[in-house]
């Protein structure tokens, strides 16, 4: 099979940050279960809705400095431990008059209130000093959106990546994001600690006519859009929010000027599946593709990307970068926006947004020639899937899975898993795999590549980080070819 035979014994040698199961809270018995017992390889006992399944794991690459003082540090200090939740689901208590920092810890909210909180729209950013973060505004009027009786969050780190998972299994919703982090690890950290309520709140600023979700009609398209525009809302607030902090530490802390992270970010609301991303990371959906996707002649599974990949070498971001800095002939440099990054949108990194930001940096390090920013977008694209019979299960990864398997590899490994352990963790099996595949590549035996420390070790990978989400009713292997 595709990247060697399945690790047996993956406690061993493979640390992997993370692994989670999001399961019924009821057990054969019809008892409720303790969350904190579910373990990755226990029973599915979910009884209907469009997923079944979750599972995460990540493995680091890059060493990482510690976080630094934006926010006080309490991105990193407070809200992101007691967020993580490495072997479960940690069943957090939802109430109607949630604000939309509730879930995140009472100090962080101070440390916001004693900042100047960001303007609403980035022309305001360099001219309005008002405290008026909009994330800390009134509970919004949606009393439906993951309000239910209890949800269950986990996260996780790994390097310069974060993940975050919110399930609400009362209201058959599921919020997954991956934030791979770049320069630094502050921008992921801050996504990590506010996206998932940024987005919470935008929904809820929504006009539901009263009825609570489950009763909307999900096949709307106008419903579908107000909810995309919503997200892009929330990551466009985020944006604000990230630089206007980053303008505030960035005479002690230039380096902060630098440090973006890429976005991908997967909502489920009961069968519709919203997609959101800014940068290289992807969702890839195995379906067999009765929708239009098309499929082979012997059936099996096909990989669908559900993302754009915004980087150089995709040739349209290419042209369209271009297009925007005509009198610019340094636009791309070794293959690189501004000779810096191959990512064309991202958060943060506003040193190839703002002039004034780049001036903080000094030497080498400082972009010449900066013409015409901003160079990187914040602009994600957005698309909603609506999830039939034919769609079995979708992974998101950082960039660092793709380095190794692509899209086909990806279906196949995750496929071919399931289907012998119905049980297990396809996420953890996935890192499992890309590490003997790097390996392999520069001539190491696992062990030895695992033995290197992280830092000197991201020049055999990056940080890898993956989330595998099954979709449909206990539809692990039912329908999907066995020829592989």
């Amino acid at each position: 099979m595709l990247g060697g035979q399945v690790i047996t014994d993956p406690a061993g040698e493979i640390k992997i940050s993370f692994g989670y199961h999001c399961n019924n809270s009821t057990d054969d018995s019809g008892e409720e279960s303790d969350v904190s017992d579910i373990r990755p390889g226990s029973k599915l006992r979910r009884a209907n809705g469009s997923f079944s399944c979750l599972s995460g794991a990540a493995l680091s690459a890059n060493a990482t400095l510690a976080n630094t003082n934006i926010c006080n540090g309490l991105l990193g200090a407070e809200i992101l431990p007691a967020l993580d939740s490495p072997t479960s689901f940690r069943r957090i208590l939802s109430s109607p008059s949630f604000s939309k920092l509730d879930l995140l810890s009472s100090s962080f909210q101070s440390s916001l209130s004693n900042l100047s909180c960001s303007p609403s729209s980035p022309s305001e950013l360099a001219e309005d000093n008002s405290c008026s973060l909009r994330s800390t505004s009134a509970p919004s009027r949606c009393e439906s959106f993951l309000n239910a009786t209890e949800v269950k969050i986990a996260g996780g780190a790994a390097g310069e990546d974060r993940v975050q998972a919110v399930c609400s299994e009362e209201n058959d919703s599921l919020f997954c994001a991956v934030y791979d982090g770049f320069n630094g690890r502050d921008a992921a950290d801050f996504l990590a600690g506010t996206l998932y309520e940024t987005i919470r709140h935008y929904l809820g600023l929504l006009d539901w006519d009263g009825l609570p979700y489950l009763e909307v009609e999900k096949s709307c398209t106008s419903f579908k859009q107000r909810v995309l525009n919503s997200m892009e809302q929330a990551l466009i607030q985020a944006e604000n929010d990230f630089l206007h902090m980053v303008e505030q530490e960035k005479d002690n802390r230039p380096d902060l000027v630098s440090i973006g992270s890429c976005v991908l970010v997967v909502l489920l609301l009961g069968k519709n599946m919203y997609v959101l991303n800014a940068g290289d990371s992807r969702a890839v959906l195995a379906t067999s593709g009765d929708q239009g996707f098309g499929t082979n002649s012997d059936g099996q599974l096909q990989a669908v990307q559900l993302t754009i990949s915004h980087t150089v070498d995709n040739e349209s971001e290419k042209i369209q970068l271009l297009k925007k800095h005509p009198d610019d002939r340094s636009t791309i440099v070794g293959g690189k926006v501004k000779g810096k990054l191959k990512v064309t949108r991202a958060l943060g990194v506003g040193y190839l947004k703002k002039k004034s930001m780049n001036d903080a940096l000094m030497g080498i390090l400082r972009v010449r020639n900066l013409i015409s920013p901003p160079y990187i977008s914040v602009q994600p694209s957005l698309t909603v899937h609506e999830i039939s019979s034919s769609d079995h299960f979708v992974v998101l990864g950082s960039d660092g899975l793709f380095d190794f398997f692509n899209n086909d590899d990806v279906v196949k490994l995750v496929y071919s898993y399931i289907l012998h352990h119905p049980f297990g963790d396809p996420a953890k099996f996935l890192v499992e795999q890309l590490v003997m595949r790097a390996a392999d590549s520069a001539g190491f035996s696992k062990e030895e590549l695992m033995s290197i420390p992280a830092g000197r070790r991201r020049k055999y990978h990056d940080d890898v980080t993956v989330i595998v989400i099954i979709l449909g009713m206990n539809k692990r292997t039912s329908k999907a070819s066995t020829r592989l």
